[in-house]
């Protein structure tokens, strides 16, 4: 919606009739917010105006702003917050998350589309076709972008949480926020700027002088100090087995995983029979009956030596190499199901606590725990695929930064779309190991790199 630059048509200050009208509207809209906030939103004399404006796109749209921000904006009689708005008011409307990596693509005007939601371990919330929603990004409550549902909660865990899950009409960053960020050093620890700047030079952060008489400048920073590197925005604390989000306390319990197999299309006229088709998902025991069945129906079982199977043409199909269709007649049970899962299509399903299961096609990846090697010989640890199993990379990376006192560094993973890797100073996969083992209790067989932890009596 505010993608691109819009024409305003007038700016005007509210009337009162109209501020009481304003109040009733949005108590009608958003029966959530009691009185007081309604008239903390809306107050009865600061300085409030009306902005109407023309879209981009010719949409006519009126914006209502107070002391210069804008709170709310109409579009075809519907009420709708701003981002600005969420931020005081984060439960205003149900929230769902997204990667922070996704964010550029909604500034730019594109829609989310459902590959893009991170699925918590409490579940989405609960919505239908056409109900406004906010979205925020892991690790921030605070919301970035406004959009409209475009399925039903239900029907998003249908599809697989594929296709389009919401119309975004209004993001952080778009034209209708107000450039720039004030902060108020007066209401610091530091009170003035020039005390600020004098404990930033002695930390050796900054450099000041003054260049000319009675104005101070900087004139250079350390962007590879320490206090700069190790910084990450504050995220709700995550301790124990408690994810805090927002006043929520919400417990982690690691998803059950069941690894599938999935019909090729070279192999469906062996699965036809059994009602199975082309993409068709299965258990390893539902297989192995089905090719047990199969070689019984079709007398195949050879009555010589009952351990084996006489291959019929579907099956050379299926499980033969080119080079081996005239060579091999019959197999032993065991290497016959050996082969035929093996040339089947891994596929596995997430459930968490809660929620609807999760199908993915492909290999599970475990939690992919690596040191790495910097500048000075010094070493890093660096974690992947924690959102596989309904981690947070940022607040992982909260809580490692505080138990282990070292910088952490949360950023894209490499080949990945939209994939965060932890990177942490120092050897820390012994404090890993007793994070997601002991305290989130993921079994071990989903983690990798658990043995490169130090040994004890050793740094």
């Amino acid at each position: 919606m505010f993608a691109k630059a819009f024409r305003v048509k007038s700016n005007t200050a509210i009337k009162g009739s109209d501020r009481r009208k304003l109040r009733a509207d949005v108590t009608a809209a958003f029966p959530t917010l009691g009185t007081d906030q309604v008239s903390e939103l809306i107050p009865g004399k600061e300085e409030l105006n009306i902005v109407k404006l023309y879209a981009h796109k010719g949409d006519a749209v009126t914006v209502y702003m107070s002391g210069g921000n804008p709170i709310l904006f109409e579009l075809e009689k519907n009420l709708y917050p701003t981002v600005y708005t969420l931020w005081s008011y984060p439960d205003l409307l149900p929230t769902f998350i997204t990667w922070p990596l996704v964010l550029e693509k909604l500034v730019g005007g594109a829609d989310l589309m459902l590959p893009g939601l991170v699925v918590p371990s409490t579940g989405l919330p609960q919505v239908q076709q056409g109900d406004l929603c906010a979205i925020a990004l892991v690790g921030n409550r605070a919301p970035v972008a406004i959009g409209v549902a475009a399925m039903a909660t239900a029907q998003m865990l249908a599809s697989g949480l594929k296709g389009k899950g919401f119309s975004v009409i209004h993001t952080y960053q778009d034209h209708l926020c107000p450039e720039g960020q004030q902060l108020d050093i007066k209401k610091s620890s530091y009170k003035k700027l020039s005390k600020f700047l004098q404990h930033m030079q002695q930390e050796q952060i900054v450099q000041v002088k003054e260049l000319s008489k009675g104005v101070e400048s900087i004139v250079a920073v350390d962007w590879r100090h320490p206090r700069i590197t190790s910084f990450v925005i504050p995220e709700p604390s995550l301790t124990s087995q408690t994810v805090q989000e927002g006043s929520r306390e919400q417990s982690y319990h690691p998803p059950d995983i069941k690894f599938l197999y999935c019909v090729p299309a070279n192999m469906t006229q062996l699965f036809l029979e059994s009602g199975h088709k082309k993409g068709s998902t299965l258990e390893g025991s539902e297989v192995r009956k089905i090719i047990t069945d199969y070689a019984k129906r079709n007398n195949l079982v050879d009555t010589d030596n009952r351990n084996l199977v006489k291959l019929d043409p579907i099956l050379c199909d299926c499980i033969l190499e080119k080079n081996e269709q005239h060579m091999i007649m019959k197999l032993p049970w065991n290497c016959l199901l050996t082969r035929c899962l093996k040339n089947l299509q891994p596929a596995y399903q997430v459930t968490f606590p809660g929620q609807e299961p999760i199908l993915k096609k492909g290999k599970l990846c475990p939690i992919d725990i690596t040191l790495a090697q910097k500048t000075y010989n010094k070493k890093v640890t660096v974690v992947r695929n924690l959102e596989t199993y309904g981690l947070d990379p940022c607040s992982v990376a909260a809580i490692l930064q505080q138990r282990c006192q070292a910088s952490t560094i949360v950023s894209p993973a490499p080949g990945t779309k939209d994939s965060l890797q932890v990177q942490v100073q120092g050897n820390q996969i012994h404090h890993l190991g007793q994070l997601l083992l002991e305290e989130y209790r993921l079994p071990g067989k989903y983690i990798q790199g658990l043995e490169k932890a130090p040994k004890p009596g050793k740094k």
